[in-house]
């Protein structure tokens, strides 16, 4: 699929995606199942079998997409950016920040951000399966360049992550899923109540950096849009105040996250049960197999 993509360019690659978005629709019940109960949140009606298969589209677009961002062909896509100041002031700083990230949109694309700051560093931090997945790709593709990728789930990860900030680094992470027995915190999400990793704002307070929601949001076409807003400001908190200013960084993480859900609801790319409210329920579906394999 890869290379059939790159070889034949975007506006042909994208007619296979009809095909697989119509094996997904038609035989992955229990995915449909769970993005039916976020797009009855998101979208505040029952959501249409249209619906459904926008869902699915956006999301074979946004991984196809990552392809040619991996490639570095950052002149196929219209790319708007919102907060901008904000990430240049971190630039400018000389000091890392945690971007925090999730399953809305394309994470990949904030990539293109380098673009406009080449002498900014950026690195991704994700789980070994991930990573594995995105250097298998890369070797696949010979990109232009290769930002680094920090495997998390070893010892040194965090070292690493530290250091990079240390020099500058914006360091990129998902912080809306929870892994196994990963400690976590019940938030207010979509109209019920979900939880949310606990780590990724932990790790800010324990760097004391800053740490800023990023979103790369598909809206159609070769259109993407990238918004930046700040999260939370670890530089100075008090060890005594860490807890709370954690809680309510993520707090704030998940009202980000909500509002831009229902600004564009065919953008967050969930397919398991996010609020755990089925029984039979599991952390992966059909399709959660591919995206977690396949995200960032």
């Amino acid at each position: 699929m890869a290379r059939l993509s790159l070889r034949l360019g975007r506006p042909a690659g994208r007619v296979i995606l009809y095909g697989i978005g119509a094996y997904y629709f038609l035989f992955a019940p229990r995915a449909a199942r769970h993005a039916r109960v976020f797009l009855r949140r998101a979208l505040g009606r029952e959501p249409r079998a249209r619906d459904r298969f926008r869902l699915l589209m956006s999301f074979a677009t946004s991984i196809q997409d990552r392809l040619y961002l991996l490639a570095g062909r950052y002149e196929l896509f219209d790319i708007s950016l919102s907060g901008e100041p904000l990430l240049c002031e971190l630039a400018d700083s000389g000091r890392g920040a945690l971007l925090l990230g999730s399953h809305l949109g394309s994470f990949e694309v904030l990539r293109a951000i380098g673009e406009r700051r080449p002498d900014q560093a950026i690195a991704m931090a994700m789980y070994e399966a991930n990573a594995r997945n995105l250097n298998d790709t890369l070797e696949a593709l010979t990109p232009r360049d290769r930002n680094e990728i920090i495997v998390l789930g070893r010892l040194e990860a965090m070292l690493k992550i530290r250091e990079r900030i240390e020099q500058g680094t914006l360091v990129g992470m998902l912080a809306d899923r929870t892994l196994g027995d990963e400690e976590s915190l019940p938030v207010s999400f979509l109209g019920a109540t979900a939880r949310l990793p606990i780590g990724p704002m932990r790790a800010a307070a324990m760097f004391r950096c800053r740490t800023v929601f990023m979103a790369g949001l598909y809206r159609g076409g070769n259109r993407y849009h990238v918004v930046a807003e700040p999260l939370a400001d670890f530089t100075d908190t008090p060890p005594a105040q860490r807890r709370a200013a954690i809680e309510a960084a993520i707090t704030r993480f998940a009202a980000l996250l909500e509002r831009h859900c229902r600004a564009d609801p065919y953008n967050w790319f969930n397919f398991y049960d996010f609020w755990g409210e089925q029984p039979d329920a599991q952390p992966r579906s059909r399709i959660g197999d591919g995206t977690d394999a396949a995200r960032v």
